[in-house]
């Protein structure tokens, strides 16, 4: 029986599916832990791994190609919802661009760019707060759990 799409085709809608699937990842919470101790996150500004983790829970739930459309006309982008309009350039928003990076570079599975991001941020003096999630669901709570259980 003869396919009805040549395989040229079907190969290349293969491939294309293939480079969309690595192109983002949704993290484990243990993993996204051992991500963040590899590149230094616990303490850093004297904010703990915990705090990181539920930050990203927040933000994203895990998942770096996650964009989210404000009211005021910025967007928030990849696990740590860094905002188009200081941080990061995009082509709907006149950016600061204060991380000197392309919002889009923020959307893949490679989070190092999100992380120097994110340390630059906290290094301003709003801190954590700078993200509306972390001061609503995290600051002054109990933030074991997130990395209970996690080898670090």
């Amino acid at each position: 029986m003869k396919s009805p799409l040549p395989w040229p085709f079907l190969l290349l809608l293969f491939f294309a599916f293939w480079t969309v699937a690595v192109r983002a990842k949704i993290y484990e919470r243990c993993e996204l832990v051992k991500e963040l101790e590899d590149h230094e996150m616990d303490g850093y500004q004297s904010y703990s791994l915990a705090n990181w983790v539920c930050l990203a829970f927040y933000g994203s739930s895990f998942d770096t190609e996650t964009v989210t459309h404000n009211k005021d006309g910025t967007s928030d982008f990849g696990i740590f919802q860094i905002n188009s309009g200081w941080w990061c350039a995009d082509e709907d928003t006149t950016s600061d661009n204060l991380c000197d990076i392309s919002c889009k570079e923020l959307l893949n599975s490679e989070i190092e760019h999100d992380i120097t991001c994110a340390k630059r941020i906290v290094r301003d003096p709003q801190g954590m707060e700078a993200w509306d999630q972390w001061t609503t669901h995290c600051k002054h709570q109990n933030l074991t759990e997130w990395v209970k259980g996690c080898p670090h």
